[in-house]
């Protein structure tokens, strides 16, 4: 990808600012101008604001312990809400182009995992711990040193890992692989479809809508999983109107055929009033009585690990991209983005729209020519417009949001290449994360297993040295975490 703006001769070295905005953001220092920051802006805002319309529809398909949903209105406001606020706070605080909004991955965590075991608050008060433990870590410098503790190909493959358990969400919930009902006579647990046929409208939605997207995102369109989301939804109102399919559960009784969460109609109307309800909906002790000591341990400790690591490569990232790496690989005012990044975890917790982190998309504002915070701004406020635009969230079915997990996955399944396979002692470690975390429906088992595996192949072949001390009190704690079940049964 090219990294040189259209304007490019007209700021292509640095310059003496020209007022005290442009001195406080370094516009022209980083040789940049306001039409390049400007234009960053906008392209990074509708690369992700898919997340406005997917992250409500992960979060609203799961269920707590009790039986409680998330209403899709309220997320989509929240999610833009806090998307808007964090984004603005690291262009004012770190002056970097670097958006934030709720993090893939980690809300999948929450959905499928931890809301589960708990209520809904209880879930979200984890992700505000989360936030405030990174906080401090950041504040001590031990965010540092975790993160060189960690192998850098094991990390890769905790990232590649989460992004094939995304594309398997994305694949059920929209109907393209079902669980077989009555699996224990046959010898695979899943088909495909129904019956091993794609022989639904809502499938045939989602697959007309994937290849749209594919076609849109290999032909680099700026926006292409979003257009493709608006496109896939405008097909599935259309199919809906002509069809009546309705939904998958029809006065108590399924309705295969139907569609999974939302049923495409035109809305009733589509500017409204921000439903910001959740904001404050979280409870911070509640959960350790409810699910146990050992098991809160593990999910905070679960949560640290999926959003600890993204940030870090993704600020290096994206600063390589624009030419604003010191001499050491990284950005400037470091400290800075890491520490607003994990206000934006805790925040996003608080707002119950789970833990807010940087977004690798950013990349795409950069390209455009943004430098600086300035870029943030303009971001920042389209977030807070679009909350305005919630209501229009409650009609895109899980069908047309789901296309956007698949080619997210397979984004973040790219960097798989990046770990050397013939090397087993990192290779077999990082297998393990990749495969159980999409065969086990659980980010933690994935991780848990990789770090098992390297610390006891390391200590099979003479190394204990090459494994980093920290690495092996997480190993006892994964340890732990896996015979939670017998434990709890011997201990209470």
């Amino acid at each position: 990808m090219s990294t040189a703006p259209a304007d490019a001769s007209v700021a292509s070295s640095p310059g003496a600012p020209r007022n005290g905005f442009d001195r406080y953001f370094e516009i022209s220092a980083r040789g940049s101008t306001m039409s390049r920051e400007i234009r960053g802006g906008f392209a990074t805002f509708f690369t992700m604001a898919y997340i406005v319309v997917l992250n409500p529809l992960i979060l609203a398909a799961g269920v707590d312990a009790v039986g409680g949903t998330l209403p899709i209105a309220a997320l989509a406001a929240g999610t833009a809400f806090i998307a808007g606020l964090m984004t603005l706070l690291m262009g004012v605080v770190a002056r970097f182009p670097l958006a934030l909004a709720a993090g893939l991955g980690v809300n999948a965590l929450v959905a499928y995992e931890i809301a589960p075991e708990m209520t809904w608050a209880d879930a979200m008060g984890l992700v505000v711990i989360e936030g405030v433990v990174i906080a401090v870590l950041v504040l001590t410098g031990l965010r540092s040193a975790v993160f060189h503790a960690v192998p850098t190909q094991l990390k890769t493959a905790i990232g590649v890992g989460i992004g094939l358990f995304l594309m398997i969400i994305g694949l059920v919930d929209a109907g393209f692989v079902r669980r077989i009902p009555d699996a224990s006579g046959t010898t695979v647990p899943v088909e495909l479809g129904i019956g091993g046929a794609l022989n639904s409208w809502p499938a045939l939605v989602f697959v007309l809508g994937l290849l749209l997207t594919i076609v849109l995102f290999v032909r680099r369109v700026r926006g292409a999983i979003l257009i493709g989301i608006l496109a896939t939804t405008v097909f599935a109102i259309i199919v809906e109107a002509i069809g009546h399919i309705g939904p998958s559960v029809v006065d108590g009784k399924p309705n295969p055929q139907g569609w999974s969460l939302n049923v495409p109609a035109l809305p009733d109307q589509i500017v409204g009033t921000p439903d910001l309800s959740l904001l404050g909906k979280f409870n911070i002790l509640d959960s350790w009585s409810r699910a146990g000591w050992l098991v809160v341990l593990m999910f905070v400790f679960t949560l640290l690990i999926t959003d600890f690591f993204d940030t870090m490569g993704t600020m290096v990232a994206v600063g390589q991209e624009g030419g604003l790496l010191d001499a050491e690989g990284m950005p400037p005012r470091t400290r800075e983005i890491l520490l607003v990044d994990s206000v934006a975890a805790a925040a996003g917790g608080a707002a119950s729209v789970s833990s807010n982190t940087s977004y690798i998309e950013s990349a795409s504002g950069v390209a455009e020519g943004a430098r600086t915070g300035v870029a943030n701004l303009v971001t920042g406020v389209l977030f807070l417009l679009a909350m305005f635009l919630a209501p229009l969230v409650t009609v895109v079915p899980f069908e047309a949001a789901s296309t956007a997990l698949v080619v997210v996955g397979f984004l973040m399944m790219t960097a798989v290449r990046q770990i050397d396979w013939t090397d087993l002692e990192i290779a077999v470690p990082a297998f393990l994360t990749i495969t159980l975390m999409p065969f086990t429906y659980s980010i933690s088992n994935g991780i848990g297993a990789g770090v098992i595996a390297y610390v006891l192949i390391k200590l099979a072949v003479g190394k204990p040295k090459q494994v980093h001390p920290l690495m092996y009190g997480v190993a006892v704690l994964f340890v732990l975490y896996f015979l939670r079940g017998p434990l709890e049964s011997v201990l209470l």
